[in-house]
């Protein structure tokens, strides 16, 4: 017996949209009032959005707990099996005695903490979204830069805030790729209004992070910098989203940022070089480079080796490695599972869809061509590399990181519970329509639309699957270019990746801040509002006044 999704089922899509919001706003409410702990938060979540399913939208309980738990285990795999790997090669560098060498490494470029933050957090971090994505940068920078001595709170905010502008292109472009398969529209087009939206913010984004840091004055000291990682990420984005494909925008823009801040800092350096307040500069000025060449490439092995198989695993298009491993993946009776109580049984209607369809619920075991397993096999290589380590002890360090991650661990697989059972209830699509009935006004709910995904889900990806078709079809309802409002939810979206609960469980798992997920939300929670207006006031302006903009 099939459930049909009600989307109104109090009769008024304002109020409806009211009612279902609530498991959101006591999420809020415990992150930024309250601040709970994060497991504690997320289990009042997701508990309030079950009772609600069932009470209010008449989502059968056996529905309900299904969905519920097809959430939490997609939770555990595949995204705490990134967290759990990332964190895992960081904690070996760490106990090997590596990390000491990346930190005089970078230490000798520049012992600024502004600085580090443009290469580590923004450029680097980029880069590793856009080949890994789905948690994984922040999950790697916020734990280096805690290594190099930065105030954890400040490691995790500027991490989460940076991870922003790269995020519609990350995972080789796996966002934008949704985008267009839901809806049906032509990949290049949104690609290239995505390149028309997202460098805007990607050029303000390296300021945004150094005055979060250390204000206004001390960020002019390094503003010649700042320009440089700004016009370098900013301009190769709009240049290979727009010129090349969607695949590649953040893996070309991190390379050129990297090399184009490496270059510029061969001759140029700040007058001042600024610390955090509780922590004392290097003494006699400059840090020297105090190992070989040789001895800093070994140190800096597994985060190459790291790079390397991200892209390898993540890579079906050009030299198709992803789907050779998916081929050995299949082979796996257990690969592609229907989830038992769920697959098939809840029907999505019209206006959601065009036509009433099953909702289908799978459950991917796969377990080569996961991106976690590309981090897992990169730490094993990394033993190899790593002087006077073992594999027995890096299978210690693996233990002790999966007892330190226990927390964030309960806290992503309840997160992503709350998600499913938003989804598959029809509580999420409720929220969309609401925002869908502000007519010709809805280009400015576009980016809205994509905010509340994201912080729904923690992803882009799954954000773009779950609104990009009503965004279409609300576009073609008023008389606006659909490819515009499908764009704006993945641009929007990529301003709720700050405040996302799966996000900020990665970032204080990676930083030790395991309890504080309230205080990190604070942080980050205006940051994401702010750079949400600025994303639909220039949704709405290219909708009519900057038309011409779109190509």
């Amino acid at each position: 017996m099939t459930w049909v999704q009600e989307y109104n089922p109090l009769g008024n899509i304002g109020l409806s949209a009211l009612v279902a919001a609530i498991p959101l706003f006591l999420l809020l409410y415990m992150l930024g009032v309250k601040r709970v702990k994060g497991h504690i938060a997320a289990a009042v979540g997701v508990t309030s959005a079950v009772l609600v399913a069932i009470i209010v939208w008449k989502m059968p309980v056996s529905l309900a707990v299904s969905a519920t738990l097809n959430g939490a285990l997609y939770g555990i795999f595949p995204i705490v099996w990134i967290v759990v790997t990332a964190i895992w090669v960081y904690n070996m560098s760490v106990e090997s005695g590596e990390f000491e060498i990346i930190k005089n490494s970078l230490a000798s470029i520049t012992d600024d903490r502004r600085l580090q933050a443009l290469f580590i957090a923004f450029a680097f971090g980029s880069f590793i979204e856009g080949t890994a994505g789905f948690g994984t940068p922040v999950a790697i920078t916020a734990a280096m830069l805690v290594g190099l001595g930065f105030n954890p709170i400040y490691a995790a905010g500027i991490c989460l805030i940076a991870n922003t502008a790269p995020v519609a292109f990350g995972a080789i472009g796996i966002p934008i790729v949704v985008a267009a398969q839901v809806s049906s529209l032509d990949i290049m087009k949104i690609s290239q209004v995505v390149g028309r939206q997202l460098p805007f913010l990607s050029l303000l984004v390296p300021l945004w992070l150094v005055v979060t840091m250390c204000g206004w004055k001390r960020a002019m000291e390094v503003l010649p910098a700042v320009l440089v990682a700004g016009i370098c990420f900013a301009g190769t984005q709009f240049l290979t989203s727009n010129y090349v494909n969607a695949y590649l925008p953040d893996i070309t823009s991190a390379i050129v940022t990297i090399v184009g801040l490496l270059i510029f800092l061969k001759f140029w350096k700040p007058v001042k070089v600024w610390h955090f307040p509780d922590e004392k500069p290097a003494a006699g000025g400059k840090v020297q480079l105090k190992y070989s060449t040789g001895e800093v490439l070994r140190a800096w092995g597994p985060y190459l080796i790291l790079a390397l198989l991200v892209f390898l695993w993540a890579d079906d298009r050009f030299l198709k490695f992803k789907l050779t491993l998916l081929k050995i993946d299949q082979l796996n009776p257990l690969f592609l599972i229907s989830w038992p109580g769920l697959d098939g049984l809840i029907q999505k209607a019209p206006p959601v869809v065009a036509k009433a369809s099953a909702y289908p619920a799978k459950y991917m075991v796969n377990l080569l061509s996961a991106a976690g397993s590309a981090i897992f096999i990169s730490g094993l290589l990394s033993v190899l590399i790593i002087p006077n380590y073992s594999f027995g002890r890096a299978f210690s360090c693996l233990g002790r990181t999966i007892v330190q991650l226990r927390f964030p661990i309960g806290t992503i697989a309840m997160i992503l519970g709350l998600a499913y059972i938003m989804n598959y209830s029809g509580m999420s699509s409720t929220l969309g329509l609401a925002f869908t009935a502000t007519g010709a006004v809805f280009p400015f709910f576009a980016p809205i639309l994509g905010w509340l995904g994201v912080f729904l889900t923690g992803s882009d990806t799954s954000a773009n699957a779950l609104f990009g078709s009503m965004q279409k079809t609300a576009a073609e309802q008023i008389g606006v270019d659909p490819h515009l409002t499908v764009a704006a939810n993945s641009s929007g979206g990529v301003t709720g990746k700050m405040i996302s609960p799966q996000s900020i469980s990665v970032a204080t798992a990676a930083t030790g801040l395991v309890g504080e997920e309230g205080t990190i939300f604070r942080f980050t929670v205006l940051h994401s509002l702010a750079m949400l207006l600025f994303m639909s006031v220039l949704t709405l302006l290219q909708a009519y006044a900057l038309h011409w903009m779109l190509p």
